[in-house]
């Protein structure tokens, strides 16, 4: 009697390993899946909306022929132009650039803050907080203030400038970027003046 080739085992053997591999296999491609799906998430969940400008233009109506008695209808053409990152704000118009009333303290902050700033302004002796973008604020001079001055802090991203100004004289300052602050500050000296 020739000798028999070995058996591949009884059925219920295989399907012991076939199942537990396919079982296998399914929870491998379900958590590779979720993974996936989780970064897709958090790449959309971090990404911050871009503000768009939308310009409307209108097109030249075109001439009339001669044998034609109507004009050709205008066209209009509207895009939508993304405002580029890193622009800067725009200082304000020199005519708002006048100098303080005599007498009084003159607080700016403008810019761009889309998170939100918080504005602190006022003297040694007097502090108060401001919100909202352009910040104009007015106080009456003290006698016996040693400084004035102006601090707005970002929440966020954007990029601002702010300025006090007392009889005449300026200073400025800048911030961009998240949480920075922009700090202006006018000294009084032992003559009466400001610098």
């Amino acid at each position: 009697m020739p000798p028999q080739p070995p058996s591949a085992g009884p059925e219920w053997a295989r399907k012991r390993i076939l199942i537990p591999a396919a079982v296998l296999t399914l929870f491998v491609g379900v958590g590779i899946g979720a993974a996936g799906g989780s970064e897709a998430e958090k790449t959309s969940a971090d990404a911050k909306p871009q503000p768009t400008v939308t310009v409307t233009e209108t097109a030249a109506a075109a001439k009339p022929a001669k044998d034609e008695a109507k004009p050709a209808p205008t066209v209009t053409v509207t895009k939508t132009v993304k405002p580029k990152a890193d622009d800067k704000p725009a200082d304000p118009p020199a005519d708002e650039e006048v100098d303080a009333p005599s007498g009084e303290a003159v607080f700016k902050v403008w810019g761009s803050a889309p998170s939100g700033v918080d504005i602190n302004y006022g003297s040694d002796s007097d502090s108060r907080s401001g919100k909202g973008l352009p910040f104009e604020k007015t106080l009456k001079l003290d006698d016996e203030a040693l400084w004035y001055q102006v601090n707005a802090q970002l929440m966020g991203g954007g990029d601002i400038n702010c300025s006090v100004t007392v009889d005449g004289e300026t200073k400025k300052g800048h911030a961009s970027g998240d949480y920075n602050i922009c700090s202006a500050q006018l000294n009084g000296d032992f003559l009466g003046g400001w610098g």
